[in-house]
């Protein structure tokens, strides 16, 4: 089982105050438990609070550097000769087991996101288009279209959970009529521009420059993208409701230009941009930049789909009363589920929440009952 927030909070604390709480240079006090490649990619300075997170921070990337993390704490001689010991090692414990699942598991093919509350249901295009745009250096660019209300946002989620097992963060900026491109620079900005470094990233690079064009700005959002522990993934969520003429669509086109411009120089490592809700016949991307795209169309969920997806997680995760069940027993459970969810689904809900958000809504509460059996 994953820690949570305030688990995490806890470890904080005791790398503040047991492992980082000495004077001195903070990577040597490391050294001793970590190995150099990890501490040689993360910023540390001489604020004992500021390492403490950063060192959580950069240690959640991965399932595999968070078990490395509270490895970490329970060899600390100040931490073993206290009781909070017990619960370092409860906690690598679960981390250990959850890198156990992690391992025995596909994630592409989750239909549970361990990470988020929510479900992923179908998406067989989406998961396997994803899987390549991982494993091959030269796609960059993810584009998402499909009907209004078919789940085109709900990748986000998906990319999340991604995201968390593969070492990468997704940044997501939602459009509308009302952006303009700078506008859009500066929300991407947020996430990967240090505070520290308040708005002269905007200013001239050099006394006497020309104030930075739109392109020049992209460059250096998707360069600090780039040199970001973990690398980030550059998501634009609702296209579709850019006006024709906005200047977002070039803002787009530099981001993705820029990208292309600085793959070769930080192998392994430029993020991706993500467009949802971009359509086959939206403002076209650059002719040379053809080659680095992929494409997923999102659909309304079809009940055989549901289907699938309710067998898979019904007998994936069966709760301790079916184990060893009858097959049969578990397969009139899953025609249960998809009857209830289908029936919800059609109904509509005061939120007025779309079709596809009534289905997620219904099968999270499905999946409840059936674990809770």
């Amino acid at each position: 089982m994953p820690l949570d927030e305030q688990d995490w909070q806890l470890v904080t604390t005791w790398l503040e105050r047991y492992l980082l709480n000495v004077g001195g240079d903070p990577y040597s006090r490391l050294a001793p438990y970590f190995p150099h490649e990890f501490l040689a990619a993360i910023p540390l300075n001489n604020v004992i609070a500021d390492n403490a997170r950063t060192l959580v921070h950069a240690s959640r990337r991965t399932i595999e550097l968070e078990v490395q993390l509270l490895d970490a704490v329970t060899q600390v001689e100040e931490i073993r000769a206290l009781p909070v010991i017990l619960q370092a090692e409860e906690f690598l414990a679960r981390l250990r087991e959850d890198a156990r699942i992690h391992d025995q598991q596909d994630v592409f093919r989750s239909c549970v996101l361990l990470q988020d509350t929510g479900v992923f249901i179908g998406r067989e295009d989406l998961r396997e288009t994803l899987r390549g745009f991982i494993a091959t250096q030269g796609k960059s660019v993810l584009l998402v279209d499909g009907v209004p209300g078919s789940g085109r946002s709900y990748t986000y989620q998906f990319l999340r959970h991604l995201g968390w097992h593969k070492g990468f963060r997704p940044a997501r900026v939602g459009l509308s009529r009302m952006y303009t491109g700078r506008q859009v620079l500066l929300r991407l900005a947020e996430y990967v521009v240090d505070p520290r470094d308040g708005a002269q990233w905007l200013g001239p690079a050099l006394p006497g420059d020309d104030p930075p064009t739109m392109a020049d700005i992209a460059r250096r959002v998707i360069r600090l993208a780039t040199t970001a522990e973990p690398p980030y993934w550059l998501v634009l969520d609702d296209c579709d409701t850019l006006d024709p003429h906005s200047d977002v669509w070039e803002v787009i086109n530099d981001l993705a230009n820029a990208i292309y411009e600085q793959a070769p120089a930080y192998p392994g490592r430029t993020p991706r941009l993500v467009l949802l809700g971009y359509g086959r016949t939206t403002s076209r991307l650059p002719d040379e930049l053809q080659g680095i795209l992929c494409w997923d169309t999102a659909r309304i969920i079809d009940p055989p789909e549901l289907r699938r997806f309710f067998d898979q997680c019904f007998r994936e995760s069966p709760p301790a009363r079916l184990d060893g069940a009858d097959p049969a027993e578990i397969d009139g459970l899953v025609d249960e589920a998809v009857a209830q969810v289908l029936y919800a689904a059609r109904s509509p809900d005061d939120d007025g929440a779309n079709y596809m958000r009534r289905v997620r809504g219904a099968t999270e509460k499905a999946i409840h009952v059936y674990r809770s059996l």
